[in-house]
């Protein structure tokens, strides 16, 4: 019968599998109010230390504005009068206002970075949490890099953000306020022609800004891409080495690059147009104020000192209008970072546990494959009408040409992803029924492409079961004949391997890989080509601790080599997503069919007719 994805009632969308590193699909954000309401939703845990800060703002602003309005009462009252001492008073009150404001200021860009560093950090936790829940079909649509670039860049650019321009942003506003109001109880009408340009300098950051958040959204988009380019380009340098590809690379690198310059202008060109524009805009309120603060002066409307006032207040005035303009760049570059990362926190698992799913403990080992049909991409099936039974501790051998869907069973059993139709059970449970976490603790799979950590050759082996005792992971080594040679390495266990473990051979890491599977104790073992990459003589080591793995265990060995699979309990033969035979090593050589052909090419160099 079929099922949905998720046991939510609703359809599984289609499936995509495997597209290529430059094929990720790419959608442009959709709600920049809605991250920025979820961005700002990050920093209400810190409400006490945010209120702190706004506090310290309020004080900073005042402080800030205190200074003007003493420079302006020093002209009228104190240097027209000759008085030195009133001016000696008034100017240390200046000298502690503007160090009072400095010290707020500093005080407060303390404790906004401590804001913003830990919302970063919940953020990134939150954000390498989520994807861990997602479903394998995600990661085969993705470039690692360009996920990297999220965790990377794009927080990046709203913790710049964060850390940096909060408290800008809040004093900033509050300066405006602050200075406007000042300036409107001084003078009227000096005040309301110091407005005239304002109208001027919004439209203009409303105008350019939206070019900059399209701008800036693509620029990310593109360094996602690069960095997906360098990460595959690092990961198969081998390969590029040894074809001779370093042009090719070069060429695409080049490419990318380029493109990413193309953006960068097209993006910052809008961007670096608004300080240059607010400089003009507040220099020409700036010349305003002079011609007519000049006359108001000489018909007596106005005193030399509210002018001297007038001057500095719109010298501020520009300077908080400057930076809330390069703000403005910055807060579109992260508004299109965090309309990035949420993209991802939205991604829903399309294998979820039902809500009902229960623990899956204690199992004997039974594995029934009823009906089942699956396909990564809709309408190209890839298993059809699959049906094989698999009693407790037999061995289950899967055999069949490349792409006939053998490993794809062990992506179906492990749960990778889900079936179309039908239904996988172990001891008669549904496997859709059960958590995922439980099945695949019950599961232990040794494949071909053995994947080791940057750690130490304990911590790879321990990666089966993180409780172990050192006395145990020993244990496991020696049950899968790795011990010898690990103590020969040249810290023993303690030594730390490169990454994907490049600095040992292929079979002593997949010696390593039956450790971890050992230690892991599974009841059902998965053996996916576990052999095809060594020597006859590793090979002998490998078998010899495969058969101890593999012993009172419900197995499914993968395998090329047929020789391997001899005295397995039962052969299925495999072939375009079906079992076209089964039975035992002797009975298939005796239909002289399928698997006596494949037999018969291997070990006899050719091919006898059916």
């Amino acid at each position: 019968m079929a099922r949905t994805t998720e046991g939510q009632g609703q359809q599984r969308p289609p499936r995509m599998h495997g597209p290529g590193p430059h094929g990720a699909m790419i959608e442009k954000a959709r709600d920049v109010r809605g991250a920025l309401r979820r961005l700002l939703a990050r920093l209400q845990p810190y409400w006490l230390a945010l209120a702190i800060v706004l506090v310290l703002v309020v004080a900073s602003t005042l402080l800030g504005l205190v200074g003007p309005y003493l420079m302006g009462v020093a002209v009228d009252k104190f240097i027209a009068a000759d008085d030195l001492a009133g001016l000696g008073r008034i100017a240390l009150l200046m000298l502690g206002s503007y160090l009072g404001s400095w010290l707020t200021q500093a005080v407060q860009g303390v404790i906004a970075v401590r804001v913003s560093q830990r919302v970063m950090r919940d953020l990134r936790r939150e954000l390498f949490d989520h994807l861990q829940t997602l479903s394998l079909s995600f990661f085969d649509r993705r470039q690692p890099g360009e996920l990297m670039s999220r965790l990377t860049n794009d927080l990046d650019a709203i913790n710049r953000v964060l850390a940096q321009n909060v408290t800008a942003l809040f004093g900033g506003l509050l300066t405006l306020v602050g200075i406007l109001v000042m300036m409107f109880a001084i003078n009227f009408w000096l005040a309301l022609a110091s407005l005239i340009v304002f109208p001027l300098m919004l439209g203009l950051v409303g105008f350019i800004g939206k070019r900059t958040r399209a701008g800036f959204r693509e620029f990310q988009m593109r360094i996602g891409q690069l960095n997906g380019q360098l990460e595959e380009m690092f990961g198969g340098q081998r390969v590029i080495m040894a074809f001779g590809q370093e042009g090719r690379m070069l060429a695409d690198f080049d490419a990318a690059n380029d493109a990413v310059r193309r953006v960068g202008i097209h993006a910052n060109s809008y961007a670096m147009l608004i300080p240059p524009l607010m400089g003009i805009l507040s220099n020409a309120n700036i010349a305003i104020l002079a011609g007519l603060g000049g006359w108001m002066t000489l018909q007596g409307f106005a005193t030399i000192g509210t002018i001297a006032a007038f001057y500095t207040y719109s010298r501020q005035f520009a300077n908080p209008l400057r930076q809330l303009g390069d703000l403005y760049n910055q807060l579109q570059s992260a508004l299109a970072g965090a309309e990035r990362v949420f993209e991802l926190l939205d991604e829903r698992p399309e294998l979820a546990d039902a809500p009902d799913a229960f623990v899956l403990d204690d199992i004997a080992g039974e594995v029934v494959f009823d009906h089942v049909d699956f396909a990564y991409v809709e309408d190209v099936p890839v298993i059809k009408d699959m049906s094989l039974r698999a009693e407790p501790g037999q061995t289950i051998a899967l055999v069949g040409p490349t792409g006939a869907g053998k490993t794809t069973m062990v992506n179906l059993l492990t749960r990778f992803y889900d079936i179309d139709d039908g239904e996988i059970s172990i001891d008669g449970h549904d496997i859709r029924d059960v958590q995922k976490a439980s099945l695949r603790r019950n599961l232990g799979i040794v494949l071909q492409d053995t994947f080791l950590f940057s750690e130490s050759v304990m911590d790879n082996i321990r990666y089966g079961r993180l409780d172990a005792t050192d006395e145990e992971v020993v244990a496991a080594a020696k049950l899968a004949n790795a011990d010898q040679f690990i103590r020969r390495l040249p810290q023993g266990y303690d030594t730390p391997l490169s990454e994907r473990g490049s600095n040992l051979s292929q079979g002593q890491r997949q010696l390593l890989a039956i450790a971890r599977a050992v230690l892991a104790d599974p009841a059902i073992l998965i053996l996916d080509e576990a052999t095809s990459s060594v020597d006859t003589r590793t090979e002998m080591h490998i078998q010899e601790a495969l058969l101890r793995l593999m012993e009172g265990r419900t197995s499914f060995v993968i395998a090329h080599r047929l020789s391997t699979i001899r005295n397995a309990d039962k052969i299925l033969v495999i072939n375009d997503g079906e079992i076209i035979e089964r039975g035992m090593h002797e009975e298939l050589l005796a239909q002289r069919g399928f698997y006596h052909n494949l037999y018969m090419s291997q070990f006899k160099g050719k091919v006898v007719p059916a």
